[in-house]
């Protein structure tokens, strides 16, 4: 019998669809992937911005962490909005024993600009949770924050990636460029090789919640045994087209759109 790949996602929710919890389950069920969730924080958002945030009890994060782990194995998970160095710390307890893939998407700001996390969880998050990761996921300003330097230009962006394997301990790096002009160019570095990922640049203000999508694409082909460089050459393509096709909702920044690549693949047709 074939195993059914698997993925967790531990992070906060968005309830009007376009990031956190809810992007990462879509996502999994796009690269037919079965997904799990636990959730760090209650999020009231929207394409707007963040209006309100309530975090989830201690006992009950890791409660809901016990329940999955005991019962359903999966092959690769990520973490998304972690609020505090409590929460960080509880779940950098329990997943200490896992053997499989880890992304950490580290979210710091919404795409809205409003803050997710403490000033001293972000230390805690480079300090204690980056060491453990398969692959690390930040754009340029999470990138910046980590390394303490500036990035402007492509050679920064290769820099950063070397610099947070190499002196943060992250096994892989990926350095997304989204932030700088030209191309949508990112980098990964795995230790011993630099990959390059490039797409053009879409104009749309319609990218609310492309880094949870990007991060969570990789998550589920990791957990299908794809490579980490083949991982995020699909999940690039992935994100690329949902930016493409995505959603002017709301008032704010609109969502990705999740089956964007279905809806191309019929087009071709």
């Amino acid at each position: 019998m074939t195993q059914t790949p698997c993925a967790l996602t531990i992070a906060g929710t968005d309830p009007s669809g376009g990031a956190g919890i809810q992007a990462d389950l879509k996502t999994f069920q796009e690269f037919t992937c079965y997904g799990m969730s636990v959730i760090t924080s209650v999020v009231a958002q929207n394409t707007t911005g963040v209006q309100d945030v309530h975090h989830l009890p201690i006992k009950m994060i890791v409660q809901q962490l016990d329940s999955v782990i005991s019962d359903i194995p999966f092959q690769a998970f990520k973490t998304g909005m972690i609020a505090n160095i409590d929460i960080m710390d509880a779940i950098a307890r329990k997943i200490s024993h896992l053997s499989v893939p880890f992304v950490m998407d580290p979210v710091m700001v919404a795409s809205s600009g409003d803050s997710l996390i403490t000033a001293d969880a972000r230390d805690y998050l480079r300090d204690e949770l980056l060491p453990r990761t398969t692959l690390v996921t930040p754009n340029v300003p999470e990138a910046e924050y980590i390394i303490g330097e500036t990035i402007k230009t492509i050679d920064d962006l290769q820099q950063a990636a070397e610099q947070i394997v190499i002196n943060y301990g992250a096994e892989a790096a990926l350095v997304k460029g989204g932030h700088l002009a030209g191309e949508a160019t990112d980098y990964l570095y795995d230790g011993k090789e630099m990959y390059r990922f490039s797409s053009e640049r879409i104009e749309t203000k319609n990218i609310h919640g492309t880094g949870c999508t990007y991060s969570a694409a990789i998550t589920a082909l990791l957990s299908k045994g794809f490579s980490l460089p083949e991982s995020v050459k699909r999940a690039k393509h992935y994100v690329t087209a949902a930016i493409r096709h995505s959603f002017s909702i709301g008032h704010g920044s609109g969502p990705t759109n999740h089956w964007a690549t279905r809806l191309e693949e019929v087009n071709k047709q």
